[in-house]
């Protein structure tokens, strides 16, 4: 696992670039006490990550179909074992996890991912934490619900928001669809979602389950939403070399998206935020 950790932070690396901008931007004052402003430079490797198994399969989605179970598409859900159609924050913190952190009850899902008619379900989940805004962040309110990537896309998706890869070396390279992966030490099929990183500091949830949360630009929230929360990209690694005959439960390969509903237990979470976030360390793995 340390190499898949090394070889997805160098696939980012240009998606991070073109979020922060230009190292030189200015920001606020580091944590340490330094006059000098902070700089995208500053903020490279600084995360905290989190590793999780599959945990189970439904056609449920708490989110855009609460209560309301079988009405989705087939997700895979990792982290919370009890996510269901009808989980809150209350019922997922009585619930265990299948991360490797205890404190992290909250529950992530994608759209299934089938070989022709067989789902095939992720080897792993690695879950990263990052901090992608010069502002300090806060940790997500109890019950935080979002949505990113485009679950009816028919089209390219931005690769900074979603993209597939097979890490190892040169199989680290974006791609919009299923690539064929090299047989190659390191390398799997990999499906990457990150998450909007700016809140409106209101709402849990919004009509869309979008516009309550946006993307920061050149490290900096808008004013509609000027709340910095952790920048969450979830990676599901596939037991599999792609190629074809691939699909996803929401429609072809195009359609990436992945959910979250955030029922870490609070302290827990704040205590990551403020020691590994907002004092600008690579706090790395459990």
């Amino acid at each position: 696992m340390k190499g898949l950790v090394l070889v997805v932070a160098g696939a980012l690396a240009l998606m991070f670039a073109a979020t922060l901008g230009a190292a030189a931007f200015a920001g606020d004052k580091p944590r340490s006490g330094s006059d000098r402003p902070i700089t995208g430079r500053d903020l490279r490797g600084v995360n905290f990550i989190e590793s999780c198994r599959f945990s189970h399969r439904a056609p449920d989605d708490p989110i855009v179909f609460f209560g309301k179970p079988g009405a989705s598409h087939d997700h895979t859900f990792v982290g919370n074992r009890t996510t269901s159609a009808r989980s809150t924050f209350g019922s997922l913190r009585s619930g265990t996890t299948s991360c490797t952190r205890a404190d992290d009850t909250a529950a992530y899902w994608m759209p299934t991912l089938y070989q022709g008619t067989t789902p095939l379900l992720p080897a792993a989940a690695t879950i990263y934490y990052r901090r992608a805004t010069f502002s300090e962040v806060r940790t997500f309110p109890n019950n935080l619900r979002m949505i990113a990537g485009n679950a009816s896309a028919t089209t390219t998706q931005p690769f900074r928001i979603v993209f597939w890869n097979c890490g190892g070396g040169e199989g680290g390279s974006p791609s919009s669809t299923v690539p064929t992966c090299a047989n190659a030490p390191g390398s799997a099929l990999r499906l990457h979602v990150r998450f909007p990183n700016c809140w409106d500091g209101r709402r849990l949830d919004s009509p869309d389950h979008k516009s309550h949360m946006t993307y920061a630009t050149q490290g900096r929230c808008p004013s509609s939403h000027p709340v910095a929360v952790p920048a969450i990209t979830v990676l599901f690694r596939y037991p599999s070399l792609g190629g074809n005959g691939f699909s996803l439960a929401s429609g072809g390969q195009l359609s990436g998206h992945a959910d979250f509903l955030n029922a870490w237990r609070p302290g827990a979470l704040r205590q990551l935020v403020e020691g590994c976030l907002n004092e600008l360390v690579r706090c790395g793995r459990d």
